[in-house]
Order: C-alpha cells, then structure tokens, then sequence
C-alpha cells in the first residue's frame, strides 16, 4: 500500500470542514471521529471513492478516527465476497481504520434492547399490515397517511407481539415492528416508519441466532453513537431521514449524540453508481464481473490500472458540496494520465503490426544493431534500456500511405520519417496481398542518421517500432466506454445503451521485448499510444496481457 502525503493531500476546504472547525473552536466535539458504512451487498464504486477518501480523509487531516463499519442488517443479499473486496479497496485506496472491523450485526442485542424500551415508552408498535397495505397507508406527497388499525395496541400487548416475532412466529411480510411517530407528517420517512422486519435467513456472522433484522435507519444512528461517531456522512438522498435519525436517538436512553450532515453523490457521465444495476450488468454477462474494467467499480479501475493517486486526486479536485451535479469522464482521466506521465516507464509497441524492411541494413552507417534508450524521458532515476534493431521490424499499419496529403506527417512512398530512438528512412516501395492490404515496407535508412540530424534530412515525423526479430507478440486489451449515452441511468432500459464495441482484443500485437518481463501492478506509457497496465486477472508468468488504462488524449478510446 503506498504511503499517502498528508500535506498534499489534504481536503480543500468545504462546508464540513467548517462545521468541525466550529464544533472544535466551540468545544462540541474534542476528538473527530468519522465512519465508512458500506453494505456488503456488492463491490464499491467511484462514488464509494468518494466517501473514503472524505471520511479517512477527514481522519487523517485532524488526527482522529475512522471506522470501518458494514452495515449486515439484511442477510438475504451480503456475501462475504463482498466483504472482503471492501476491505481490500479501501486498503488499496491507501487508508486504514481504525481498530478492528465492525459490523452492525456486533449491536444486534443492544439494538433489540432499545427496541424494547421504545415499545415500553408507547413509540413502537407490532405492526400486521402486509407490506402493501402498509404503502397504501402511508399517503403520497401530497395526501397524509392513515393509522394503522394496529397502532395503538397496549405496550403489554406489542411486547408479546415482538417476543412472537423474535421467535419466530410470523412468517416473512406478516408482522413488522414501527416507530409511531406521525402518520400526517410531510415527510414521509417520519409517517411510523418501519425499524424490524421478519427474515428467515442465515446471517454471514450471527448464523441462525436472529429471525427479526432491523432497518437500516433505526440502525445506523444507533450505530454511529455506540461508536462514538461525530460527524455521520451521507449523500443528499438520506436529508429527510435525518429527521428520523435524531428522533431514534432523542427517544432512547443513549448518551452520545452524533450528528448527520449530507453531501452531493458523485455523478459520472458514461457509468453507473447503482450497484443494482451494476449487479444486473454482471448477471446478464454483459461485463465480466465486478472488476470488469470498463466498470466504474474501485476493482474494476484497479485492473484497468487507475492507481490510488489518481482516484484520490481526482475526489480531492470534485470536492464536497451539496449541489448535485454531474462530473465528466476526462476529469477522472487526467487524474490517471497526470499521475501516469509522471512515474510510467516507456515502452515501444505496435498494436496494428506490418513489416518494414530496411533494404541498406548492414551497409556503411547502417550497422547499428543496438541503441539504448532513457526508460523516461525526465526521470534518470529509473534508468535506460536497450533495443535491438535489425533489417526487419513492425511499424503500425495506420503509420503508412502509399500517398497522403501534407498534413500526413508519418512514412509515405518517397518520403522519409525518423523511426524513434533509431534511424531515419525513406520509403521506397511496399508489397500488398491479395486484398490490396499492404503488407510490407521497404525503406532505405539514411547512414549515421541514429540520434542525430543529417544536412539534407529533415523528416516531419516520428513513428514508433519493435524489433520483428526479438520482439513479444501479446494479448493488448483496448477497452471504450461501456455505454453509447452519458446518462445511462437515466435511460428506461440502460442495457440497451451498452456499447459492444466497447471492448476489443488484439491478439498479436509486437510489444518490445522486455515488456514480457512485466509483473502485475507495472504500467508503461506504449509510446504515442496510451498507458497500460498488465492484466491482473489470470496473469501467466512471461506471457503477460496488457490493458489500456487511458489514451495519451482525450477522445473516446477511453472508458467510462
């Protein structure tokens, strides 16, 4: 995990930056303490990015805590797969929690406990409503809802009730537990919501032990004051469920009172944030699972070679606010491409190869066989490296015309473009098959011409090549956008805005030879190409594939 430099890094000031410096001038809050509360029901995505990087972030910058919490109320959907890509995505990322894991599951008896005491109190009562009826009377936006006939049951009465639900005695959707709180409220998270639903299902760590699990808004308040939270997080979606959070903990016998402050949710054109689509995606096998690299998910930036600087750059860029908006896929990509120009060796490689021959190879000044060359072009520290040259190589098929107009500046017949690193050389003719596709160059290099210019010799161009001789031809994984349309999720069916281009395979490339030596986690800049990164998934030992994490410049080879 590489270190993360504090001075750098640190979150611009914004509106929760201010309210801690107040809540410390003020003598609030002595210690900050944030939380990190995913819910093990897929993998994390850019917007989960977000979250990390403010909460640890907040952590980090005012020396205090950040929790790491998962939020395992609803067994029927986590999966400690799941689980355990969390963990290594926020590692990843470059952030640790503080103390052990926790788990909502860990307060399931404290949470039944204050359960108890609201029905004690007369503000809970067993609900057997059915869930649509439930619905029916809980109103719209514009009508109040309706009591429920269960709803004033006596407290002894809805004590028996919830001990039958907690043994078992109602089937799933035949009784609930809710807060009554207003039924004419006008919002509608406050009209009793539910906060204990029936499940028959095994849960990953309390095993068979619960058959009732409560919801999420009645467990995350209470979550984050038995952690001693101070500043609970969340995205504009949950700011009228902040009412509720208060009411929970105004009404049980708790004495730490954090307190919830929302932000707007990252929205990034070209990809998805619902992990119910994303999940949809995955079913359907439209991507190839959660670390699909044409996904927006942490795993998926990871194989496609995003590095942890980049994403946490790009959250510190966005920065935190309330006002929703939607952020442009080449701002994540210049993240990636700054961070990438500066520390990713270079590398030659010709994805599209045909042959080029150099007729005068072995003549009086074209007998360099060999030419060493600076690994980066402003970073001695990492070194040089040594190409071979000989009378055969591969150049791309686009970097040749037999004619083409003056703003062609790369090989054409009878004119002459410096091969990079090496000789210049002229064009003399070139053979095709039977299709007219040009399958081979010949050219005549001009003598003494590698690393200098020759009076009379001024080529336009500079095009790029490997050895054909000692070369490693590879797998190379070009990877688009996933969808046709910025807004996918905006769309009636998103699956029909996905791209089936968006994913193509050149088998055959010619990489040069010392990229055949390349381990998981490498990246290079392919020279006049893009960076990429080596495929992690299914890596084999001298044989390793390379994806395209993002192309020099913008345009619409790169992801979303």
């Amino acid at each position: 995990m590489e270190d993360i430099k504090v001075n750098e890094e640190r979150i611009p000031r914004n509106f929760i930056t201010d309210i801690i410096d107040e809540d410390l001038k003020e003598g609030r809050v002595t210690n900050i303490a944030t939380r990190f509360p995913p819910e093990p029901n897929g993998y994390l995505h850019i917007g989960h990015a977000k979250s990390i990087c403010l909460n640890f972030g907040l952590a980090r910058d005012y020396n205090g805590t950040c929790n790491l919490r998962f939020d395992d109320t609803n067994p029927v959907k986590e999966d400690l797969e799941y689980i355990r890509s969390i963990e290594r995505d926020v590692k990843w990322l470059g952030f640790n929690w503080s103390g052990e894991v926790r788990h909502s599951s860990d307060y399931f008896d404290r949470l039944y406990g204050y359960a108890l005491e609201l029905i004690n109190k007369g503000l809970a009562y067993v609900d057997e409503l059915s869930p649509e009826e439930i619905r029916e009377y809980r109103g719209t936006l514009k009508e109040p809802g309706k009591d429920s006939p269960y709803r004033y049951r006596s407290v002894e009465e809805n004590l028996a009730l919830f001990e039958k639900m907690k043994n078992g005695g109602f089937g799933e959707g035949k009784a609930c537990l809710r807060a009554k709180i207003d039924m004419a409220s006008p919002f509608i998270c406050m009209r009793d919501p539910v906060i204990y639903r029936v499940r028959f299902a095994s849960h990953a760590l309390t095993g068979d032990k619960w058959c009732i699990y409560p919801m999420y808004d009645f467990t995350h308040c209470i979550s984050d004051a038995i952690e001693g939270i101070t500043h609970s997080i969340c995205t504009l979606e949950f700011q009228d469920n902040r009412r509720l959070y208060d009411w929970v903990l105004d009404h049980i016998s708790i004495e730490a009172r954090p307190h919830q402050y929302e932000m707007s949710r990252l929205n990034l054109e070209y990809s998805l944030t619902s992990k119910r689509k994303l999940n949809l995606l995955v079913e359907k096998g439209v991507v190839d699972g959660w670390d699909d690299p044409r996904l927006t998910t942490i795993s998926g930036l990871r194989r496609r070679g995003y590095t942890p600087a980049s994403i946490r750059e790009f959250c510190r860029r966005i920065g935190v606010t309330k006002q929703e908006n939607t952020v442009e896929m080449s701002a994540l990509e210049t993240c990636v491409r700054d961070d990438l120009n500066a520390k990713a060796p270079r590398a030659l490689a010709v994805l599209h190869p045909i042959k080029l021959v150099i007729d005068n190879f072995g003549e009086e000044g074209v007998t360099v066989d060999r030419v060493t060359v600076p690994n980066h072009p402003e970073k001695e520290d990492l070194g040089s490296r040594e190409l071979s040259l000989s009378k055969e190589l591969f150049i791309d098929t686009a970097d040749f015309r037999e004619q083409a107009n003056k703003q062609y500046k790369r090989l054409k017949l009878g004119y002459e473009v410096r091969l990079r690193h090496a000789y210049i050389v002229k064009a003399v003719s070139c053979e095709k098959d039977e299709n007219g596709n040009v399958t081979c160059v010949h050219v005549e290099a001009i003598p003494n011409s590698i690393g200098t210019d020759v009076e009379g010799h001024k080529p336009k161009g500079v095009i790029h090549w490997v050895n054909a001789n000692d070369c490693y031809r590879g797998q190379v994984c070009l990877y688009g956008r996933l969808f046709k349309v910025p807004n996918p999720g905006a769309e009636e069916d998103f699956l029909a805005c996905v791209d089936e281009n968006s994913k193509e395979i050149i088998k055959d490339a010619a990489l040069e030879s010392s990229l055949k030596n390349a381990k998981v986690g490498d990246s290079f800049q392919f020279e006049r190409e893009g960076y990429f990164c080596v495929e992690s998934k299914d890596f084999v030992e001298g044989a390793p594939v390379f994806n395209l994490t993002v192309a020099l410049r913008d345009n619409k080879k790169t992801q979303a």
